[in-house]
């Protein structure tokens, strides 16, 4: 064996020596680091949501002294606005979000806004930072039971106004003439659909709660929500096993990816005593639906996602789309 390293010409060695071990940390560390940033930037969703947190129980500790000043009647108003505008930032640089269709959310009066729900649903988030700027009024959601068991969230559903939501909870939510957002899907749809496909089975929670409350309907799409964040598809029998086990999201979420996002509002779908909860549920679908065709891309592409976000790409789709 010494003999062979001896008749290496030194140049080889020197090389082996010195550069071999360089070269493979460089080559590992190409290959890893995509894999880590897929993974890690949800991660960067969840600290935000605690960053957010910590605000408001900065700002919950020094209400009094805050109230002497602003004088605002509700002590969330001026959090609200803070939090919002956070999300609305991190919306403008990230994914370059916009809302078309926002004149379809009343100035004053109820509203209920049925939306699809992404594998992380970071779209309603920039959109009530949007509601709150534009409109000034609080969009009250309703959001899965497992989140109200995550610390930290608490603080943020008591300023945000988010609950479990109950048929009459929502309805009286409604009556008092307040804006009201629900995703139908939930969880499961954000686990398991995975071409924009609307996983509702039938769940008619949501028109009951339109037909007692006599509230109008909004319903909302964002685009290349499932190219900014993806569950993994793999073993995907395995989750849906163990969602209806324990009735919670399993599946791994990747991306954070800065793709163009806009939030689509259609045509509000007014209240008619005539319809079903079935008959309004499909009506609901019908019209989320169509906006998912006018809008999306199929099949998702995260890389022309990607290209959405310069102005000259974007304009030519919008061509091809008219």
């Amino acid at each position: 064996m010494l003999s062979l390293l001896e008749e290496i010409p030194r140049f080889i060695k020197d090389y082996i020596v010195n550069y071999i071990d360089i070269d493979y940390s460089l080559w590992l560390t190409w290959c890893l680091t995509p894999l880590l940033i897929t993974f890690l930037l949800p991660v960067v969703i969840a600290l935000f949501l605690y960053l957010s947190a910590f605000l408001l129980y900065i700002y919950k500790l020094h209400w009094r002294s805050i109230k002497i000043t602003l004088q605002t009647g509700d002590k969330w108003d001026t959090a609200r606005k803070s939090v919002g505008a956070l999300w609305d930032a991190h919306g403008w640089i990230w994914h370059g979000y916009e809302v078309k269709g926002l004149e379809h959310v009343p100035d004053t009066g109820p509203a209920l806004i049925i939306y699809y729900h992404g594998a992380i649903p970071i779209d309603i988030y920039y959109f009530l930072a949007k509601v709150i700027f534009t409109k000034n009024r609080l969009v009250h959601t309703v959001a899965d039971h497992f989140l109200f068991k995550i610390p930290g969230f608490s603080i943020l559903a008591e300023c945000m106004k988010v609950i479990p939501g109950t048929v009459q909870t929502c309805s009286n939510i409604l009556k008092d003439g307040n804006l009201l957002a629900i995703s139908p899907g939930g969880v499961y749809e954000s686990q398991f659909s995975y071409n924009y496909n609307l996983m509702w089975k039938r769940r008619l929670g949501f028109a009951k709660v339109a037909i007692e409350a006599k509230a109008t309907i909004i319903p909302m799409f964002t685009e290349n929500l499932r190219e900014a964040f993806r569950t993994v598809s793999l073993g995907r029998r395995f989750f849906l096993k163990m969602y209806a086990l324990f009735k919670f999201p399993f599946a791994p979420v990747y991306g954070g990816f800065p793709v163009k996002m806009i939030t689509h509002l259609g045509k509000p779908i007014p209240y008619d005593p005539n319809l079903t909860p079935e008959e309004l549920q499909e009506k609901v679908a019908l019209a989320i639906e169509n906006l998912v065709k006018s809008h999306q891309r199929f099949p998702g592409s995260i890389f022309n996602a990607l290209l959405d976000r310069i102005p000259y790409f974007q304009k030519k789709r919008v061509k091809m789309q008219n």
